[in-house]
């Protein structure tokens, strides 16, 4: 129970840093007209372009997009696009409400709305990929960056992305429904263990009980500031051994190369399996296992995201035709105004509120596919169930998903506006103080 209580609370600060990445480089897009401009011209060509692909072959293309054969639409019709950026407001939401990256909802969200799951996958990899590059702070965070402890990373997760491309698309050329089932069952996996340790975080803080003990939920820590695990580590002499951190420990410290090739496989494996950038892995990666600082680790993560998402979207996904771009624009744009919104309303709700919100966004997501599985399995005859029950389920689990997640956005858009005027003070106050600094 330990193991699983600082496993949680690794992943819990992992998804906070990639929460903040996100939040950065939407700040860098919306207050840059020259970014936003760029923007728009991206979305011309694919809108315009996509209404004449959909006028001329209307009548093929649900085939194409829940088929086998060729996906490769860039636009499918009005509604699909609109709901992209709905699927987009509802993550940034996430993202700037709770403080953790919402990209865990966008696969799921996208399966149940009747994408296949690899094109899922892909156009969620190409979603951050797109962001990564419009907003890219990457230039403020050099300074923080440890060019050799990244490349060697990104060996690792270059090789971890290929692996999982592979394995997608292997699944999917097998049988279609099986690529839906081992991307469902992973979401599962993952979602149920954030939504159980989530929910029993906020029923612990809203229960009157004695404090916890100091470092009772974090990793055994030792004098140096590093864990036990990564003091371990560091102290295997393998050659080559790479140097780091010289700008915060006298000397900089030292690890093998092999460790940062294993952990760069891990984070991109499960980037290019699931769709996200990464970055809720490489933090606690980083920071617990490896003992970087948690300084480099901002900086590095940075890098690595734009890198293992651009590798994993386009290599792997992007020129065998599983994304759909008009949703990765749809979802841009809707993460840009959620994620502001979302933000803002931290500063008048409480502590364990936003733990339950996120206990309730991450028991969402696990619910839907929870509900979706056991219709996959019952088609490649892995349970006995019938088709009827299979689909009953199915749809159990969107409307409960859709359901909670749009009370959700209404919940926080409620308070948003009920709270504009106390928002606004404060904004003002901010800029009168910045101003007489």
């Amino acid at each position: 129970m330990k193991f699983f209580r600082q496993l949680h609370h690794f992943m819990m600060a992992g998804a906070r840093a990639h929460a903040k990445w996100e939040m950065d480089i939407s700040n860098t897009i919306l207050r840059d007209r020259r970014r936003l401009i760029i923007l728009g011209l991206l979305l011309i060509p694919i809108l315009i372009g996509g209404i004449a692909f959909a006028d001329e072959v209307v009548g093929s293309l649900p085939g194409m997009i829940g088929g086998k054969t060729a996906y490769a639409p860039a636009f499918y019709t009005p509604t699909i696009f609109f709901a992209s950026i709905g699927v987009g407001i509802v993550a940034g939401l996430i993202t700037g409400c709770i403080g953790a990256g919402g990209g865990f909802i966008i696969a799921p969200a996208l399966m149940s709305a009747g994408v296949k799951g690899i094109l899922a996958v892909g156009t969620d990899l190409f979603h951050i990929f797109a962001k990564a590059i419009m907003g890219s702070v990457l230039h403020r965070k050099l300074g923080n960056v440890s060019v050799a402890l990244a490349v060697v990373f990104l060996i690792g997760s270059i090789g971890g992305a290929t692996l999982g491309g592979w394995v997608n698309r292997t699944l999917y050329e097998m049988n279609p429904v099986l690529s839906d089932a081992f991307i469902t069952t992973i979401y599962v996996l993952m979602l149920g263990f954030l939504c159980s340790y989530a929910l029993m975080d906020f029923f612990r803080q809203t229960r009157k009980t004695k404090p916890a003990k100091a470092g009772s939920s974090s990793a055994p820590v030792n004098t140096s500031g590093m864990t036990n695990l990564a003091q371990k580590l560091q102290g295997v002499n393998l050659p080559p051994m790479i140097q780091f951190d010289e700008g915060v420990t006298p000397g900089g410290r030292k690890i093998s190369w092999l460790f940062l090739v294993i952990s760069g496989f891990i984070v991109g494996l499960a980037a290019a399996i699931m769709g996200v950038g990464g970055g809720f892995l490489t933090f606690p990666i980083f920071v617990y296992v490896l003992g970087v600082s948690s300084a480099t680790t901002v900086g590095t993560d940075i890098f690595q995201i734009i890198f293992t998402a651009g590798y994993a979207g386009l290599s792997q996904y992007a020129v065998y035709g599983f994304i759909f771009y008009t949703l990765a624009m749809g979802m841009l744009l809707g993460s840009l105004v959620g994620i502001q919104v979302g933000s803002l309303i931290t500063k008048v709700v409480s502590g364990a509120t936003i733990c339950g919100l996120y206990a309730v966004a991450t028991s969402a997501g696990f619910v839907n596919r929870a509900f979706a599985l056991p219709s996959k399995l019952a088609s490649m005859e892995m349970i006995p169930m019938s088709t009827a029950t299979g689909k009953l389920l199915e749809t159990v689990g969107t409307y409960i998903f859709f359901v909670v997640l749009g009370a959700f956005a209404l919940w926080v858009f409620y308070i948003f506006f009920s709270n504009i005027k106390t928002l606004k003070g404060e904004g003002d106050a901010h800029a009168s103080k910045e101003a007489h600094v």
